[in-house]
């Protein structure tokens, strides 16, 4: 598999909110509750900073994705803040390190001087992997910062890397 990753397009929308939306159905990973429809999709993925969309240039077929936004306003406004999504059926397949790596990029060319994730759920021992070994650092543990669809409360790790 090939994977490119390109600027969300509205054309994309059916594939891109049918990942996201299964992230967050999952329940384990997203703070979001409310799956995604098509005209709020949409608006959501054009609202951010950037979307970028894996795509495999053999099939065509949306992989994955991420959003890159401000983690605040005003004088944090240099802080980014992103969120991943793989098609579950393709995990394991180091799209996530590919959608990471151009965040990153895409984050330094925006002007953004740090990216910081504020809620990696501490199950997600994936992600954890992924960002200690692209040279994230943790800055600590909120006790019980997320509620799973378990109805579950895990701790969640802040994570920063420099741009």
């Amino acid at each position: 598999m090939k994977i490119r990753i390109r600027e969300f397009q509205p054309e994309d929308a059916e594939e891109t909110i049918a990942i996201w939306n299964q992230v967050v159905e999952e329940g384990m990973a997203f703070p979001q509750t409310e799956e995604l429809g098509t005209e709020d999709g949409i608006a959501f993925f054009e609202g951010q900073s950037y979307t970028g969309v894996a795509c495999d240039e053999e099939t065509g077929e949306i992989v994955g994705l991420y959003i890159l936004h401000p983690n605040n306003i005003g004088r944090c406004g240099h802080i980014a803040n992103a969120s991943y999504a793989v098609k579950g059926n393709l995990r394991g397949l180091r799209i996530g390190e590919k959608l990471v790596t151009a965040c990153l990029a895409k984050a330094g060319q925006l002007g953004f001087r740090l990216l910081q994730f504020n809620a990696v759920v501490r199950s997600n021992f994936v992600a954890q992997k992924l960002y200690d070994r692209l040279g994230f650092v943790k800055i600590g543990m909120v006790p019980g910062g997320f509620l799973n669809k378990k109805e579950e409360y895990e701790d969640i790790i802040l994570y920063y890397h420099t741009l």
